[in-house]
């Protein structure tokens, strides 16, 4: 199947475009808070070296977190935006499947959370979730290292891989079912600032 893939949840932007089987991976390893700005333009050189054109695509995807708060909307607005105007599927890959993806057996994907807390999920070999994604402090991160081989895109105080986002991503929508497909929603494992805020300030009154 045809198909544009988008993650903007992190750092980096990565951006696939699948035609026939054969696909073309954009990736800027430092993006940052310039998505908003970089998409777009990414999304139109990655389709235009592959032959693609919008209408072609069978369905879009996008990375839905965790992650960067900001990133997550811009890359799930977008996909949605090719959805709703061109009556097209969408699918949702988590930060996790990403990772999930760079690794072979039983892993832990992990992405820092800042504040010395982490994003945390483990994944068995056929890659499906073995429990409930959590966020964790360091030590939570440390016990669980000493039972799953880490998998990462960023610097953790573990032992751990370093994962290709861009292969990963290929790789999990690749590997979607029919029933993964719709929903396309931010998946959230910590609340926003301005939502803890809010919450503290009503605590307080």
């Amino acid at each position: 199947m045809n198909f544009l893939a988008i993650d903007t949840s992190n750092e980096y932007l990565t951006v696939v475009a699948s035609k026939e089987g054969k696909a073309e991976v954009l990736f800027e390893p430092q993006c940052g808070m310039q998505h908003s700005v970089r998409l777009m333009p990414a999304v139109e050189e990655t389709l235009q070296r592959a032959g693609l054109s919008p209408a072609e695509c069978d369905f879009f995807a996008a990375v839905t977190g965790p992650g960067s708060f900001t990133g997550i909307r811009i890359g799930i607005s977008a996909a949605k935006g090719f959805c709703g105007a061109l009556k097209k599927p969408s699918l949702g890959i988590t930060t996790f499947q990403t990772l999930a993806y760079n690794a072979e057996g039983e892993c832990l994907a992990a992405v820092s959370a800042g504040r010395g807390f982490y994003y945390v999920c483990a994944f068995g070999e056929d890659k499906r979730v073995l429990g409930e994604p959590a966020r964790t402090d360091g030590e939570g991160l440390f016990a669980l290292a000493q039972k799953y081989a880490v998998v990462s895109y960023g610097d953790l105080p573990v032992p751990y891989r370093r994962a290709d986002p861009a292969r990963g991503l290929l790789e999990a929508v690749k590997a979607a079912k029919r029933e993964d497909f719709g929903g396309l929603c931010a998946f959230y494992l910590k609340k926003s600032q301005a939502e803890e805020e809010l919450a503290r300030r009503g605590r307080e009154k």
